[in-house]
Order: structure tokens, then C-alpha cells, then sequence
């Protein structure tokens, strides 16, 4: 596969997790594709895989399960 940004073969497929809003409305997505070129360097995400995240944000009570996630606040010394 060509890279979108320096043209070259060998672009690569990866699975990431994103998070997506804040506090009660956070929505944890994980395994989208994501593609890295080891050529430039660049990781992007396809057109395809963008229209889904937002199909699956406008519909996510649809997909989402919930899961008890422990928070740790961060406070520097």
C-alpha cells in the first residue's frame, strides 16, 4: 500500500484506541485501523475509518459498553 503523504510502498496497518469528549460524555474507542508509513514516519487514519468514528460517536449508546475505568488525577509536587 502507498502512503498518503510521501507516496511510497509499504505503509503499514495498526490497531490504536482513541477517547473521544470529556468527564460523563468520554467514549473510549479501541482497535480502529490506523495506518504508519516507515518511510516519512506518519501515522494517519483513512477517510473510511474517520466516517465510521463519527457514526459510531453519533450512535454510541448503540455500541458503547460500559465499563468502570479508574482515574488517577495527576498533581506535580
Amino acid at each position: 500500500m502507498k502512503c498518503d503523504i510521501c507516496g511510497k510502498e509499504g505503509v503499514r496497518t495498526y490497531k490504536v484506541a482513541r477517547t473521544y469528549g470529556k468527564g460523563k460524555d468520554i467514549l473510549v474507542m479501541e482497535n480502529i485501523p490506523a495506518l504508519t508509513c516507515p518511510h516519512c514516519g506518519e501515522s494517519y487514519l483513512e477517510a473510511e475509518t474517520l466516517h465510521e468514528i463519527e457514526r459510531i460517536k453519533l450512535h454510541k449508546k448503540s455500541f458503547a459498553v460500559k465499563h468502570p475505568v479508574p482515574i488517577a488525577d495527576f498533581v506535580t509536587a
